[in-house]
Order: C-alpha cells, then sequence, then structure tokens
C-alpha cells in the first residue's frame, strides 16, 4: 500500500544581513580611558511566510557597550536566512522557525557583529552562545500565561 504523503522539505536557500548599524559617540575620547566595558544585549527573533515554500527567519540583535558611563559603540544587525520549508506539520513550524533556523543564523550574527566592532577600532566582542530553544520555549509559555489571563471567567 503505497501512501501519497509528500516529503518533508527543509533547506537553507540564502543567508543575508538584512540591516546594519555601528555608532561610536563618543569616539576619540573613548578610546583614551581604560577598557572596562559593560556590554547589554537585547536579541529578538522572527519568522515570517514570504510564500507557499518560503520563509524568512530574522534574528536581530542590539549590543550596546559602555565604558566608564559613557556609551563606546552601539551595534544593531538584523541577520535573515531565506528558508524551503514544505510539508511539515504545522505543530513543528514554531519550534523550526523559532529555535531552529536562528541557532543556524547565530554564528553569521556573531561573526558580523565581532567584525563591527574591531572595524571601529575596538577590541574584539564574541557574543556567547543564545540558547534559542529555551528563549522559544520561554516565549511560548508567557504567550499561554497572557492567552489564559485574557480568557474570561464564568
Amino acid at each position: 500500500m503505497a501512501e501519497n504523503k509528500e516529503q518533508a522539505q527543509f533547506a537553507l536557500q540564502r543567508i543575508y544581513t538584512k540591516d546594519v548599524s555601528f555608532e561610536a559617540p563618543n569616539s576619540p575620547a573613548a578610546f583614551t580611558k581604560p577598557w572596562k566595558p559593560e556590554v547589554k544585549l537585547d536579541l529578538n527573533t522572527n519568522g515570517r511566510k514570504v510564500d507557499e515554500q518560503h520563509y524568512e527567519v530574522s534574528v536581530k540583535v542590539t549590543v550596546t557597550a559602555k565604558n566608564d558611563g559613557d556609551t563606546a559603540f552601539l551595534v544593531e544587525l538584523v541577520q535573515c536566512g531565506l528558508f524551503v520549508v514544505a510539508n511539515i506539520p504545522e505543530q513543528q513550524m514554531g519550534p523550526m522557525l523559532g529555535a531552529m533556523c536562528p541557532n543556524i543564523l547565530f554564528p553569521y550574527l556573531r561573526e558580523n557583529v565581532d567584525n563591527l566592532v574591531i572595524k571601529g577600532g575596538f577590541p574584539a566582542l564574541m557574543l556567547a552562545p543564545i540558547n534559542f530553544d529555551a528563549l522559544y520555549q520561554q516565549r511560548v509559555k508567557e504567550a499561554q500565561a497572557q492567552q489564559a489571563g485574557e480568557q474570561p471567567t464564568h
């Protein structure tokens, strides 16, 4: 008995930088102080359907480094990937777009941030690995809690 189910497809088609910004608002004074930075990292992911088989997944990071109270540099970067996704069960799409794809993109984002910081005249900044699986699970729990809180009680 032959099944007519089509085979699941998942493939990375392209990795690209969608948006990038580097600012060093306090240079050259930033280079005259001992380097003891306080680094703040904000990270967001997003996935959107482009057409029947293509999804764009983006990882956006904002890195702010302050040294001695002054902003030494600010990096904003959106790293994207175009993925072919077909015949994947709906319940697997969330983890795929929210965790698996960002895990693929993060090394590219990390390298781009490091290159921008070095070319801006600052010491290398190698971002620590991110557990996108845990972040995805946290977002799901927060969404469920918010949805439960908004449900009318009878």
